[in-house]
């Protein structure tokens, strides 16, 4: 992925729970230790593809799923 973004969570079954989410939409996401620039929270954030990001949160909305954040790196 060149441009993405990273999905941060308030606990890592949220991150699981997410991941799961985003893959059953047939989205590219994978589990990665959470940026510590980011956040010291959960140790587990979502990378997704920046250009699906409105996707991912409407995924995430409707799945329940309350992300801490959304960040383009």
């Amino acid at each position: 992925m060149s441009d993405y973004g990273v999905v941060l969570f308030h606990t890592t079954s949220e991150a699981f729970a997410a991941e799961k989410a985003l893959r059953k939409a047939e989205l590219e996401c994978r589990l990665i230790p959470t940026p510590r620039h980011l956040s010291s929270d959960c140790g587990v954030a979502a990378e997704v593809n920046w250009d699906h990001i409105d996707t991912v949160r409407n995924i995430l909305e409707t799945a329940g799923i309350d992300a801490e954040g959304i960040y383009k790196l």
